[in-house]
């Protein structure tokens, strides 16, 4: 009865069905890692597309076209009547730099007639008079002198260089006309036009003008935004994940603050903002615009996230590391300070730099507290006004110039080239002092 049953058995595993069955789970296994490999692939494919499509687009903003003129530094144009108060720093501000730079252009192109005269103004920026101004200002001595200068040209000439503007387009689908396009074949004829790395886009204030615009207010908020976020939401975070995890009974109060700060890191950014519109700015009436809003609004955000990842990392200290400071005479609290958070300090920092990254990439609450203000001057404090970059990103996405299509892509590579960074940070941070147990 026994080889009768162990042949049944054999029977069992070897009969057609049995070969059947396991071909069966073999093929699903096999469509199933080939699911697998179809969706990493799409994925890949898809980031790939991303990055190409931002960095095709955005790697020419980093290079601007200037036009080579001769400027006469006409004394004329300058207020006041003896060398001295033309010397000024008044005068100097106040005079007419435009009216020398039109001057200039209509001597490099004396064929083009009155009337086409404002065509031909047209092919260098509005910041061509400041470029004069700036030069003079730091050299009074070129007043009277012809100087040679490579001033901006405008975004349609930048475009129509970088290959952006169809030539062969009817000219009522094309912002340049053709007077100008004939221009701009002489001067690359001359070779009076050149396109030359764009140090302003990465130092410059903002513009509404695309050749002109710069992210340097955007990188100065975004850095004080983040100064306050880090110094509000880091002590926080770490001192309520230590009082969780080792000093907080077990109670159902502590169970709903863990379920409250759970709930807390999925919650929308959009409704940070508004509490920090409702509370901050109209309650407490606090700078509108100012990275101390906008940082603060960031920390609440960031600081479940925080807690959350403070407290895996004072969890995976072994117990014995408690247990051996208490049998040596150290008190909790000692042992909690001196050993098992310097043990868990590399996931804490690894875990904040995250947060941290997380905050940086985002616009929503921002927008709500004003950070999307055109803002000009570089802030030189968390009080004043400022904007950051994905605000920046999204101001220039809705400018209808094509020349802000380029300018759109090229702050998105510096905001992924900060958040890469970041992230690579806490990648060394967490190899480095990473202890295992």
């Amino acid at each position: 009865m026994t080889d009768m049953t162990i042949s049944t058995a054999s029977d069992l595993h070897t009969s057609g069905a049995a070969q059947a069955r396991l071909k069966a789970r073999y093929a699903r296994e096999a469509r199933f890692k080939a699911y697998g490999l179809v969706a990493i692939g799409f994925a890949v494919t898809a980031l790939v597309f991303l990055l190409w499509t931002i960095v095709s687009n955005g790697y020419t903003a980093f290079m601007q076209t200037s036009i080579r003129i001769e400027v006469m530094i006409d004394a004329e144009r300058i207020e006041g009547t003896t060398p001295a108060e033309k010397r000024s720093d008044l005068a100097l501000r106040t005079a007419d730099w435009r009216g020398m730079v039109n001057a200039s252009l209509a001597a490099k192109f004396p064929d083009v007639p009155r009337s086409d005269r404002r065509f031909v103004n047209d092919m260098v920026s509005q910041g061509a008079g400041t470029q004069v101004r700036d030069l003079v200002l730091s050299n009074p001595n070129l007043i009277g002198q012809s100087v040679t200068l490579w001033v901006l040209a405008h975004s349609n000439v930048d475009m129509l260089h970088k290959g952006f503007i169809e030539r062969d387009a009817p000219p009522n689908r094309r912002p340049v006309n053709d007077r100008q396009i004939a221009l701009y074949d002489q001067l690359v004829k001359e070779g009076s036009l050149e396109a030359k790395f764009n140090f302003r886009f990465l130092v410059g204030a903002n513009s509404a003008s695309p050749e002109l615009a710069g992210m340097w207010v955007a990188i100065v908020g975004s850095f004080w935004t983040l100064v306050i976020c880090l110094a509000i939401a880091f002590p926080l975070g770490v001192l309520t994940a230590v009082w969780l995890e080792e000093f907080a009974p077990r109670n159902k109060w502590t169970d709903l603050i863990e379920v409250n700060i759970n709930n807390l890191a999925a919650v929308p950014s959009i409704v940070f903002g508004l509490l920090g519109l409702a509370v901050f700015l109209n309650f407490f009436g606090m700078p509108r615009s100012s990275p101390f809003a906008g940082g603060i609004v960031l920390a609440l955000m960031s600081l479940p996230i925080m807690i959350i990842a403070a407290r895996a990392s004072l969890r995976a200290v072994p117990p014995s590391i408690r247990q051996a400071a208490i049998g040596l005479g150290a008190s909790k609290l000692q042992a909690i300070t001196h050993h098992v958070v310097p043990l868990a300090m590399p996931g804490i920092l690894t875990g904040t730099i995250l947060a941290m990254a997380h905050a940086l990439g985002e616009s929503a609450p921002l927008m709500l507290v004003g950070m999307n203000a055109f803002v000009v001057d570089v802030p030189t404090g968390p009080l004043d006004a400022a904007t950051v970059l994905p605000v920046q990103v999204f101001r220039w996405a809705g400018q209808p110039e094509r020349g802000f299509v380029e300018k759109t892509s090229a702050a998105i590579m510096v905001l992924l080239v900060f958040l890469l960074f970041m992230n690579a940070a806490a990648i060394y941070l967490r190899k480095k002092f990473e202890r295992r147990w």
